[in-house]
């Protein structure tokens, strides 16, 4: 079992043994870890796919075409929604950006409208939602009740968190988990940051200056089991550990810890001729995010720190 865990295993054992837990997005970064952990805890997983089922635990959807088996859908205790395009997969061009917004805010609106015409709907939903709702705030503390952005990341995560508002309506808890960098080396940012950064070729990106709000994968999972287990948490909720770092602290981080030096620094406008409009939202864009909602539900996180957090993950 993941060790990020162990501060809500107890916690979600005692809410219901044996829950019955639908999980989209089931083989990405989050989606395989939270399985695995449940799995463990003894919880009953089904996954919704877009093919054919191949198991009895398999539940076939497609967003595409707006279709999905609501009659196996009825009498779950719990979904956790994180299926979406990858949003750091290619350019932002006018078809990816249509793709990332599409797979985000349909899928979810076509899970909310089945949720909420069962006659047992789950008594929690849990859908991703991303901090890019903030949009750049340079050195403005953040919290759940902050205002969202006006880029285009920001736009896509309020219509995708809106896009929960039928199952909302009757009753189910839904919880927007606003994910902050997810740190892990099998996937997302910091896979990618990994092969530079061992030959010593990293370094600073734009400047350096912008804050970027992180959270170990581990704990991604521990506050999502948390969070099922803790009824009074709804509504949008930022999953991001207490420390956030600006850009030159992350980068001298993980050189320290990789025992490499950082003496590459990456210039704005160099990031932009690679990336165009999706390295302003992802790399260059500043966030300095607190979780209040987390903190005020004393959830323990098991790396606060981002020092402790590489040295575990790497």
């Amino acid at each position: 079992m993941l060790s990020g865990c162990a501060h809500s295993t107890l916690l979600l054992s005692e809410y219901k043994v044996n829950m019955k837990i639908l999980i989209s997005g089931s083989h990405g970064l989050v989606g395989k870890a939270l399985v695995k952990s449940l799995e463990a805890e003894g919880h009953e997983i089904f996954r919704l796919v877009r093919h054919a089922p191949v198991s009895d635990s398999e539940i076939e959807w497609s967003p595409d075409r707006y279709s999905i088996a609501l009659a196996r859908l009825d009498g779950f205790d719990a979904v956790v929604h994180l299926a979406g395009e990858s949003i750091a997969s290619g350019r932002w061009d006018d078809e990816q950006k249509r793709k990332i917004r599409e797979s985000r805010v349909k899928g979810t609106k076509l899970l909310s409208d089945a949720l909420a015409n069962l006659a047992r709907p789950p008594k929690t939903l849990i859908s991703a939602s991303a901090i890019g709702y903030y949009g750049n705030r340079g050195d403005e503390m953040l919290t759940e009740t902050s205002s969202p952005g006006d880029d285009f990341l920001a736009g896509v995560c309020v219509e995708w968190e809106k896009a929960t508002a039928h199952a909302a309506e009757k009753g189910i808890r839904v919880v927007n988990a606003r994910f902050g960098i997810i740190l892990d080396s099998g996937g997302g940012a910091l896979a990618k940051m990994l092969t530079p950064f061992r030959m010593g070729v990293g370094g600073e990106i734009g400047g350096g200056k912008q804050w970027m709000s992180w959270i170990a994968l581990d704990d991604v999972v521990g506050a999502i089991e948390y969070v099922l287990a803790t009824e009074t948490v709804k509504g949008p909720v930022n999953f991001v550990a207490p420390n956030p770092v600006r850009n030159a602290e992350f980068t001298k981080t993980l050189g320290n810890v990789l025992s490499r030096p950082t003496i590459f620094p990456i210039p704005a406008f160099g990031v932009r001729l690679v990336f165009g409009e999706m390295a302003d939202a992802l790399l260059l864009s500043s966030q300095r995010v607190e979780s209040a909602l987390l903190k005020d539900a004393a959830y323990q996180f098991d790396y606060p720190q981002l020092e402790g957090a590489l040295r575990h993950i790497l």
